[in-house]
């Protein structure tokens, strides 16, 4: 079975934000589980995916804080 793009990309862009955050892929799924923001920057692909990481670790960071967008 291969995985979507989308979803290989996610699970790269949790395993790099946590590390960026010192904590683990499963905490950071936890807090967009419960920010309820997971579908929103799993749909994110296409912007993320295409600039620099440390933009969608700005959008991640401002998500989780205040709930919107960094941009």
């Amino acid at each position: 079975m291969r995985l979507s793009k989308e979803f290989s990309f996610f699970a790269y862009l949790l395993e790099s934000y946590a590390i960026y955050k010192n904590t683990t892929a499963s905490v950071i799924m936890k807090t967009l589980d419960e920010k309820g923001i997971t579908d929103f920057v799993y749909n994110m692909y296409e912007i993320y995916h295409t600039e620099a990481i440390e933009n969608a670790f700005a959008d991640i960071d401002s998500l989780i804080e205040t709930g919107k967008t960094a941009w």
